[in-house]
């Protein structure tokens, strides 16, 4: 099938060239290529100023990034033989990694499948599309993982607010078989349940792995301070490589549930407590009420979810951060996280630094931790790489 092409500027091919996928719509030649000629997810031929392929992309026409590069060989189109072959090669990267199937599949940009999440849990895989081009063979991407893993189930999640800004429709169902409400899942030894048809993005967050497990020898003997709890994946992990007591403050009552229930599967229930509120609300409450934490883990949502945010989002960290170490013990530790791409590793470094003089207190960072290897990071596409940790001891002067 002959495809449309999308024509670059003069000089436009060289982040393409370089190893980007991504297509600004101010790169290309409108005169000769209008974007107004292409459909929300429509494949096109990709092309420098002087007519030499470059590769294949779908169409985002609307948007500042209006295509996106899926294969630079031009014979193989985005169709169920070239996603087979994707999820193969995502899949052996996966099974050397770890020795369990639960696991981030398809990362994106990363394993070449631009616009596509799928996380595994066990024999139940659930899927996020943020693209048309994704939505469009979304039949097919279903049938490439049933051929490829032969899962129970196939659960689309797809009601992220990165579909909005496509002007893709919000929806949750099963693609395949059942998918019950409740999936199970193992992380560092610990067993989990996790909410994939209600809970937050796929239901966990397979992005902290590796810095949960640097947990262990910080938090053995301690009490903990877990806040933006969500299901425990931090405060359990804690409670079972031996913290004395352990906190996990949530807004979501259905979330705490989901910790004492996490609890009860690894034998810690009588170890954790839980408060309902915001976060910061608590930590007030906290502090005027004399409580104080060996170790102490803060991983919000992302604060800075636009460049438009960082300096507000910025601000957030810092009070976070802040009132965080007001609850530590004279030698404690602060886990400091961040899954905002704008915010970079220097600045968060920089927001604990100030936070620390202003209370006067010593701080060193102990261990720097990033997304784990499932969440690999494409060289070209920095914006693939999103979640910071850092371990910071904290002491009087």
């Amino acid at each position: 099938m002959t495809l449309p092409s999308l024509r670059l500027k003069s000089n436009s091919d060289r982040r393409i060239k370089a190893g980007h996928l991504w297509v600004f719509s101010n790169e290309v030649d409108t005169a000769q290529t209008p974007l107004t000629a292409f459909e929300p997810g429509q494949e096109a031929q990709l092309e420098s100023a002087s007519g030499k392929p470059l590769g294949l992309v779908c169409m985002s026409p609307t948007n500042l990034i209006c295509a996106r590069m899926h294969s630079r060989d031009v014979g193989h189109g985005l169709d169920k033989s070239l996603l087979v072959h994707r999820v193969q090669v995502a899949l052996s990267l996966r099974e050397k990694l770890f020795d369990k199937p639960f696991y981030r599949l398809v990362y994106g940009d990363a394993d070449l499948l631009p616009g596509l999440v799928v996380d595994r849990f066990g024999d139940y895989l659930v899927v996020q599309i943020a693209t048309p081009g994704m939505e469009r063979v979304r039949e097919a991407i279903v049938e490439a993982l049933v051929q490829v893993l032969k899962p129970a189930g196939v659960l689309f999640k797809n009601d992220s607010g990165a579909r909005k800004a496509e002007d893709l429709p919000s929806y949750v169902e099963a693609a395949f078989g059942e998918v019950p409400e409740r999936v199970a899942l193992e992380e560092n030894g610990v067993r989990f349940e996790a909410q994939v048809w209600t809970g937050q993005k796929t239901g966990w967050f397979y992005d902290h792995r590796m810095n949960r497990a640097r947990l262990a020898p910080y938090v053995n003997g301690k009490r903990v301070l877990d806040l933006y709890s969500y299901i425990g994946g931090w405060g359990v992990q804690a409670a079972v490589m031996g913290a004395t007591e352990v906190m996990c403050v949530d807004s979501s009552a259905p979330a705490l549930d989901m910790v004492e229930h996490n609890a009860g599967l690894n034998g810690v229930a009588e170890k954790m407590a839980v408060v309902e509120g915001d976060v910061m609300d608590a930590l007030r409450e906290l502090k005027s009420a004399g409580e104080k934490f060996d170790v102490v883990i803060a991983d919000p949502p992302a604060f800075i979810k636009k460049r438009k945010d960082v300096r507000n989002g910025e601000a957030a960290y810092r009070r976070l951060n802040e009132q965080a170490m007001r609850l530590l013990n004279k030698d404690g530790i602060l886990v400091s996280a961040s899954c905002s791409m704008h915010l970079a590793e220097e600045n968060l470094r920089e927001i604990l630094l100030a936070s620390s003089r202003h209370l006067d207190r010593h701080l060193v960072i102990t261990e720097r931790g990033f997304q784990g290897p499932d969440h690999p990071l494409h060289p070209a596409i920095p914006e693939t790489g999103y979640i910071k940790s850092l371990f910071c001891r904290v002491l009087p002067v």
